[in-house]
């Protein structure tokens, strides 16, 4: 079945005591090495019925989070590189922004993996629409187990979240994202002039209440849309938790999107709306290239010299985010991948 392992369930890193963090991250290098060494061919069959070999993504998850100005951090962020079945390799990356609090977050963080793969489909025909079954199911049930959890506390919590999650089957990339946490792919095209540019797609949509189909949703429940905001208040139009607002038209159905990957693809990112509140999606994707691009960098113990630039460029386009005067709470996934 679509077994992987409950241990990899998010920890903070303030959890975690160093020397073990040490040994975990000995131990996942080994495990890389020997997973880099094979090239994960993976057969499929052709329409013609033939059998070809392909060679899956090697994906590797690096994350930047920065309280900002808050009080206390309400994101929270899951990296699963490895979360397969006996179908597929499956890699699942999510980050979540809280508002009102940080139990909503918190509790998607815990929990809204564990349903996708209680959920997630058995059968292999028509697996695509299987998966976004699964992700929209997974969405619902896990925004219906917190308002249940949030509603039976004295007093009822109020916390909300954004949703920005990434699951890739095999050489597929499905991102689900809810509220105005954004997901944006690098993509290497070679132009005219035979130089490679870099290529910024846009995986998903953000729901805000000044969208049109949006603020007329909320309209029609009768909630109001003040100065960009459900009832004045709320900034997402869609969200896990929110409890409050659930009855005027704020709803916890993701924008679904998939993208298959392909040789040209540099990285993936994730990330809250306090980065790109003052970065543009393209500006985010440059500001990783150069980094990647720079000349030498530090040896670091363990880490090869693409997996040292990749971790400096998450936490400096976090660091960054601060600098730029984001008061929010920052947090960037980083997903470098590799054929």
């Amino acid at each position: 079945g679509f077994g992987f392992d409950y241990s990899s369930a998010p920890v903070s890193a303030a959890a975690q005591p160093q020397s073990s963090r040490e040994e975990e991250k000995e131990e996942r290098n080994v495990k890389r090495k020997r997973e880099d060494a094979e090239c994960h061919p993976d057969k499929k069959e052709d329409e013609r019925g033939e059998v070809k070999t392909v060679c899956l993504p090697v994906l590797k998850g690096y994350v930047a989070a920065r309280r900002g100005e808050r009080e206390e951090m309400q994101d929270a962020h899951v990296l699963l590189p490895d979360m397969s079945s006996c179908l597929s390799r499956v890699s699942y990356f999510a980050v979540f922004d809280g508002h009102g609090g940080a139990r909503a977050s918190r509790f998607a963080a815990e929990h809204l993996h564990h349903n996708l793969a209680k959920k997630f489909p058995r059968d292999t025909e028509n697996v695509d629409k299987l998966i976004k079954k699964c992700l929209l199911d997974t969405f619902r049930q896990t925004d219906e187990d917190f308002l249940k959890k949030a509603s039976s506390q004295k007093p009822a919590w109020k916390d909300g979240s954004t949703a920005a999650c990434v699951l890739v089957v095999d050489d597929m990339v499905y991102v689900a994202n809810l509220g105005d946490s954004r997901v944006v792919l690098c993509r290497m095209e070679t132009a005219a002039d035979g130089q490679r540019r870099s290529v910024t797609l846009a995986l998903g949509k953000e729901h805000n209440p000044t969208v049109y189909e949006e603020r007329m949703r909320i309209q029609r429940a009768g909630g109001t849309v003040r100065d960009g905001r459900v009832l004045g208040v709320l900034e997402v139009s869609r969200s896990i938790g929110d409890g409050q607002y659930k009855r005027c038209g704020v709803i916890s159905t993701p924008d679904l999107r998939r993208c298959q990957l392909t040789a040209n693809d540099r990285f993936i990112i994730l990330a809250c709306d306090g980065l790109f509140k003052v970065f543009s999606a393209d500006e985010a994707v440059k500001f990783v290239l150069k980094i990647l691009q720079e000349g030498s960098v530090e040896q670091r113990l363990g880490l090869t010299e693409e997996e040292v630039r990749f971790e400096t460029a998450c936490q400096q386009l976090a660091g960054e985010a601060v600098k730029r005067g984001c008061a929010d709470n920052v947090t960037v996934i980083l997903v470098s991948i590799g054929f």
